[in-house]
C-alpha cells in the first residue's frame, strides 16, 4: 500500500510542470507577451476610434459654424451692430478645441500630461476600496446569483 501512494505522488507531481522548467517559464513568458499585445492593440483601436469619433464631430460642428459665420455675417450686414457678431465667439472657441483634439496635437499633450501623472502624482492612481480581491468577486457573483434565483423576473 505503501508504494502505491508513493507512486500516485509522483505521477501527480509529474502532471504539472516544474516552476523552475526553462521550458515551462518560456511558455508562460510567451503567454504573458501575447496578452499584454493584445491588449496594447485593443487599447490603440479604442484610440484609434475615438479620434475618428471626435473628427467626425469636427465635421458636424463645421459645418453648423460656417452656417452661423455666413448668418450672422449677412445680418452684419444689414444691421451694422457687432454684437450680432457676439455669439461667434465662443463657436470659436469650441471649433479650435474640437480642430485641437481631432487633428491637432492635443492628444500628445494629453499623453504627456499622463505620463507626469503617473511619474509624480501616483497617489492618484489608487482605486477607491484598493484593488478587487478573488473573494470579493467571487462574493458579488454569489450574490448576482442569488438575486436572480430570488427575482428572475428583474433580470
Amino acid at each position: 500500500m505503501g508504494g502505491t501512494s508513493s507512486s500516485r505522488n509522483k505521477s501527480q507531481s509529474v502532471s504539472y510542470p516544474e516552476h523552475d522548467d526553462p521550458a515551462y517559464r518560456k511558455c508562460q513568458e510567451l503567454k504573458m507577451e501575447r496578452w499584454i499585445q493584445m491588449h496594447y492593440q485593443i487599447k490603440q483601436r479604442e484610440q484609434a476610434l475615438a479620434i475618428a469619433q471626435h473628427r467626425e464631430l469636427f465635421y458636424w460642428l463645421s459645418g453648423f459654424y460656417i452656417s452661423a459665420v455666413c448668418g450672422c455675417a449677412n445680418y452684419y450686414q444689414r444691421v451694422k451692430r457687432a454684437s450680432v457678431l457676439a455669439p461667434l465667439l465662443p463657436l470659436t472657441f469650441v471649433m479650435g478645441y474640437y480642430a485641437d483634439w481631432a487633428y491637432g496635437s492635443k492628444l500628445h499633450r494629453i499623453q504627456a500630461e499622463a505620463n507626469i501623472i503617473m511619474e509624480h502624482e501616483q497617489e492618484l492612481l489608487h482605486w477607491p476600496g484598493g484593488l478587487p480581491t478573488v473573494a470579493s468577486i467571487d462574493e458579488a457573483r454569489v450574490e448576482v446569483h442569488m438575486e436572480k434565483k430570488m427575482h428572475p423576473h428583474h433580470m
